[in-house]
């Protein structure tokens, strides 16, 4: 996953297709509007802090990518933000008609418009009722866009901590995120937690709400442990 605003749609459209290339066809392209200014500033990329403008960036940066590596024998964009004029994408992706490109975030009147618009996959988080409310957004935005719900592919992402109970699990849950209202936690609105056997329920209930693809990621001091915890507990169960 990367942020529009890090580098110009057009030079990133030609790494990723290096790298499609390089990886036999394995690229799966992600992308967001870049929410995190720290992150931006860290690198002294310049922050747009209208959420509006970069949205407007992402969707025109998505539609440049694209006619990037379907356009021949080159590839021409009039936006608002971004422009380019014959410019060319050599080698081209070997997926075909495009390496697909999931679009992450879940704003309901924008982001997910964007996904329905242009996406092959989306990446949300939330509690399994927020999915559900922001899938059932999905599906309206399709319908209004004259695309297929069904072609889109659903993804998570989610913090996943188990413990020996639930309640050592969601005091870690809190530890790693600081700050957060301990209500949001307890509805798990960031983070799957549990006993093994609360989170293998949870990841159930997700599948039932419409998630095709859960992507994961651990506390990082006890990242190792909690991999072999969750392969063992969780996959092989």
């Amino acid at each position: 996953m990367t942020g529009v605003i890090y580098r110009y749609p057009s030079i990133l459209a030609k790494i990723a297709a290096t790298l499609d290339v390089l990886s036999k066809g394995r690229l799966f392209m992600g992308i967001g509007a870049s929410y995190f200014e720290d992150e931006s500033t860290a690198y002294g990329i310049p922050f747009y802090p209208s959420n509006q403008e970069r949205l407007l960036r992402l969707e025109e940066g998505i539609q440049i990518i694209r006619k990037m590596w379907t356009e021949e024998p080159s590839a021409s964009f009039e936006g608002k933000y971004y422009q380019i004029r014959n410019a060319y994408c050599n080698p081209k992706p070997i997926q075909k008609p495009s390496p697909p490109i999931l679009v992450g975030g879940s704003g309901e009147r924008k982001t997910l418009k964007i996904v329905a618009k242009y996406a092959d996959a989306c990446n949300l988080f939330g509690s399994i009722q927020t999915i559900k409310r922001k899938l059932d957004v999905l599906k309206e935005h399709c319908k209004r866009v004259g695309r297929d719900y069904d072609s889109i592919l659903k993804t998570k992402l989610d913090l996943v901590v188990i413990d020996d109970s639930e309640e050592l699990a969601r005091k870690r849950t809190q530890q790693f995120y600081k700050g957060i209202p301990e209500q949001q936690i307890r509805d798990r609105e960031f983070a799957t937690y549990g006993t093994a056997k609360d989170v293998s329920r949870q990841i159930e209930l997700l599948e039932e709400a419409g998630i095709q693809y859960l992507i994961v990621h651990f506390e990082p001091s006890r990242e190792l442990e909690a991999l072999e915890t969750f392969t063992n507990k969780i996959l092989r169960s």
